[in-house]
């Protein structure tokens, strides 16, 4: 059951900021595992309950350990998240739901990095040939969440002859819709899973319409 995290989370997460080796993350580790991980697990778990019935969903959280072939100076990460997607090769290249504690404080909702150029190229013509079904998604959302879809844009917006649709042309990669959160009281308490669900909720028509672009 997810109770909030605490002071000591933040305090684990600046000092492996500022002590990333191995000496010191083992002198913390219990901290590491019972005010970070283990609260991270259990939000997690509590944040998936309604995708278990939508097939290929799977839920990911990640460790602290760095993978050693990327060659990472420091061995370890400097926050944790848990993820909600598609059960695929690469995260990256696919939609997903997230929530994740830096020592600045936290980030959750709705990201696609790094969408596939196909990929792209089939969301055009999709939005061209349903205009107004991607329209109402987008400010329905808006809407709800009170906060901008917002995405990394080419230098040269692909043409469109809908004036509606330009925004979106002009869409390349990380797309989201995303909240922060200050280190306090808001995550320090169990109602953060409350705030977070309901958040993804209004977020999941959003990450479902992006998930059925398979290319």
């Amino acid at each position: 059951m997810f109770t909030g995290f605490t002071p000591e989370t933040f305090d684990f997460l600046w000092g492996i900021r500022m002590n990333n080796n191995r000496d010191w993350f083992l002198a913390h580790k219990q901290q590491y595992v019972q005010s970070l991980y283990e609260p991270m697990k259990a939000l997690g778990q509590e944040l998936f309950q309604p995708f278990l019935e939508k097939p290929g969903n799977i839920l990911k959280v990640s460790r602290i350990y760095r993978d050693a072939r990327l060659h990472h100076p420091d061995p370890y990460k400097e926050s944790l998240w848990i993820c909600i997607r598609q059960d695929v090769e690469w995260w990256a290249e696919n939609p997903c739901l997230y929530f994740e504690l830096r020592p600045e404080g936290a980030s959750c909702g709705f990201f696609f990095w790094h969408p596939r150029t196909a990929m792209m190229e089939d969301f055009r013509r999709r939005i061209t040939a349903y205009p107004e079904e991607f329209c109402n998604l987008i400010q329905n959302t808006e809407a709800a969440v009170g906060i901008p879809v917002t995405a990394q844009l080419y230098k040269r917006p692909k043409p469109t002859d809908n004036p509606a649709l330009e925004p979106y042309f002009a869409w390349k990669g990380q797309i989201g819709c995303e909240r922060e959160y200050a280190p306090g009281p808001e995550l320090f308490c169990p109602e953060l899973k409350d705030q977070v669900a309901d958040f993804f909720e209004k977020l999941t028509p959003l990450y479902d319409y992006f998930n059925r672009f398979k290319v």
